[in-house]
């Protein structure tokens, strides 16, 4: 949803999420062991993929939630959607600097409770929807 409050036609993408990390050298001479890792991003990142994203802290959509069904009102228009077939987010929009935002947030707390040994100072993550076109949203921890 637009910043004057028109909206895209209904479409999907692939994003690519990046993230990167930096930090102190471990004894292993790593940031972060990748092993255990990437798991925990694709762990995310497959907890949105193949569904319609929602964000619940837009005022200008009206979500109601069923057993079966999502139904989604904006601007007169209604739109329903299997309740499997959706993630409702807690963002104000489904941008992709909103979604870098949300899973730099989720990694964060990843990274304090799983891996409190690293030394990870910064966080870095860019979701793109089309190479060359990325939002970013970058932490210190």
């Amino acid at each position: 949803i637009f910043e004057d409050g028109t909206r895209e036609p209904l479409h999907g993408h692939n994003y690519h999420v990046t993230v990167e990390l930096e930090g102190g050298l471990n004894e292993g001479d790593l940031v972060m062991d990748f092993i255990p890792f990437k798991p925990v991003v694709k762990e995310l990142c497959d907890a949105m993929d193949h569904c319609t994203i929602l964000p619940t802290q837009n005022d200008k959509l009206k979500i109601r939630q069923g057993d079966e069904y999502v139904e989604v009102e904006f601007d007169g228009k209604r739109f329903q959607f299997a309740s499997e077939d959706v993630r409702m987010l807690p963002l104000p929009n489904t941008s992709t600097e909103c979604l870098a935002r949300f899973i730099g947030q989720e990694l964060t707390k990843v990274i304090k409770e799983r891996f409190p040994e690293t030394t990870v100072s910064q966080l870095k993550i860019a979701v793109s929807e089309s190479p060359g076109q990325a939002g970013w949203y970058s932490c210190s921890l």
